[in-house]
């Protein structure tokens, strides 16, 4: 497990919405019920030889535009050497409600305004970056809303992607990871509607990030 790309010491910070967030402000303190709190269990269980610290900083109902007020506080003054991101679901929502409200993230303001997050952390910090495409657990064909929704979502997905290439991080495909499993599995039995995952939706995520920095 030699090529494991955390290192001894060091603090992985972990930024996002409500799926981020999993009860890390309540009685789940401070890691949450969810994704963060399984990838801490994996890192305990899978490389008992390094130490590694754990922030999450994830906040339930966040968009981009969020982000970006508490990204000094939240972020960059932790200087941490790794920032995994996962944003974007709550600006897709907030838009589709409402396209011409003036605080709606339409995905050209995502783009924008995630640009603006991965400079200021690339000019202000030495932290290497995970970035998590938002993600919606459906296969809905109907004209519904989860429908519209399954039909915006690329126009963020491709910002994630875009901005994984321009400045050089990883990348995990989130949506596109959990439509796999949806081709063998009710969508239910990873999420009990398509944003917020159960535990097995979870550990699916968990375990992508465990194995991008190659710890599986």
């Amino acid at each position: 497990m030699g090529d494991f790309l955390i290192q001894d010491g060091q603090t992985v910070l972990m930024q996002g919405d409500s799926i981020t967030d999993a009860g890390r402000r309540g009685d789940a303190a401070p890691y949450g019920r969810g994704y963060v709190n399984i990838f801490r269990d994996m890192l305990t269980a899978f490389h008992p030889e390094r130490t590694v610290s754990i922030i999450n900083k994830g906040i339930g109902g966040d968009r981009t535009t969020g982000l970006k007020e508490r990204w000094d506080d939240d972020v960059i003054r932790h200087q941490p050497d790794w920032l995994t991101l996962l944003i974007g679901i709550n600006d897709l929502h907030g838009y589709l409600r409402a396209p011409d409200d003036p605080v709606s993230v339409s995905p050209e303001v995502y783009a924008q305004t995630y640009d603006w997050l991965l400079e200021q952390t690339t000019r202000r910090t030495s932290a290497r970056i995970v970035l998590l495409d938002p993600f919606y657990i459906s296969i809905n064909s109907q004209e519904t809303h989860r429908r519209r929704v399954l039909d915006l979502i690329p126009a963020y997905i491709d910002t994630v992607h875009q901005m994984a290439e321009k400045y050089g991080t990883l990348l995990i495909k989130t949506h596109e990871v959990f439509a796999k499993h949806l081709e063998y599995r009710d969508a239910e039995c990873f999420c009990p509607e398509p944003v917020h995952p159960n535990q097995a939706g979870h550990i699916v995520i968990a375990g992508e990030l465990i194995k991008v920095f190659g710890g599986i």
